[in-house]
């Protein structure tokens, strides 16, 4: 008996060294890239820090200046603006797409690459690509409402059309990552399923209401989650196609961060900020979370 609960231990001792060798390195770089950062950023909140210059400790007097900032709080409604305008847009695009290439469609694979192969591209290349879009006398869009009677319309350089631009560039550019997160969610479920609902009578409509959504539930709920967190981090669409203007109309709280911290080289204040807007957006997907958790239950 005694020789079995030996056995027994070293085979777990065993297993847990293995673990542990496949662990440490992913927590050397957890710790050394990811949690020391942060835990940096928030003890550089509390000092007036200079890039380039000398701390000095103020405590929370940060904190305090970051409430009465008009700038920060404009820079996040816009953020939170871009949130609202793009997630439900790029979520059901990508949903669509997902929904026709997963038919029996000619040419299925050929229309899988055209749609997924602009998330590979670079930021530069996509901003470039869409500022030579929507520039105005010669550029595509504006040659377009030109012909349809129109006339030249400044994307760029318009308040509200400059938003429009940034969300058509992003839905392009993003799409296809969350079409491919769809796709696998519809592949999983049975083709037994859908059968057996056709030879009850359902349409198309109710097997998509009736069973492709419901069965879908954890991955929209999933995408959602992504999708919202990477739309919290917009920064290059806006600056590098609008700079954030006309005036500061497009910039987001990132954008805003880096230009407190790199280009005013105040760090302690930008470390403020972006320990206030990781809270903001751990709020909000934990709030997210747990109405799609509750929908579940």
């Amino acid at each position: 008996m005694n020789r079995v609960n030996m056995d027994t231990r070293k085979k777990i001792l065993k297993e847990n060294i293995i673990a542990w060798c496949f662990l440490l390195p992913f927590l050397f770089f957890f710790m050394g890239f990811l949690l020391y950062p942060i835990i940096k950023g928030v003890e550089l909140s509390l000092f007036d820090a200079i890039l380039g210059g000398k701390n000095e400790f103020i405590g929370l007097a940060n904190y305090k200046d970051l409430f009465q900032d008009k700038a920060f709080w404009e820079a996040l409604f816009n953020t939170l603006f871009f949130v609202v305008i793009s997630t439900p847009a790029i979520v059901l695009i990508g949903f669509a797409f997902a929904l026709l290439i997963n038919s029996t469609l000619k040419g299925r694979t050929f229309i899988r690459i055209c749609f997924f192969s602009p998330y590979v591209l670079s930021m530069s290349v996509v901003t470039g690509l869409w500022i030579f879009i929507f520039q105005p006398y010669t550029g595509l869009i504006t040659q377009l409402t030109m012909k349809l009677g129109v006339g030249e319309m400044y994307w760029l350089n318009t308040k509200w059309l400059v938003w429009i631009a940034i969300l058509i560039t992003t839905v392009w550019w993003t799409v296809g990552f969350d079409m491919i997160l769809f796709l696998a969610g519809l592949q999983d479920i049975p083709d037994e399923i859908y059968e057996a609902a056709k030879i009850d009578g359902a349409g198309s409509g109710q097997s998509l209401f009736r069973i492709t959504i419901p069965m879908l539930k954890s991955t929209i709920s999933l995408v959602i989650l992504l999708q919202t967190i990477a739309s919290f981090k917009l920064f290059g669409q806006t600056y590098l196609m609008a700079g954030g203007g006309p005036g500061t109309h497009t910039r987001t709280i990132v954008h805003y961060i880096y230009e407190t911290g790199f280009t005013n080289r105040k760090m302690g204040y930008a470390a403020t900020m972006s320990f206030a807007f990781f809270i903001v957006v751990f709020i909000i997907t934990m709030l997210q979370n747990k109405v799609f958790a509750d929908k579940d239950n």
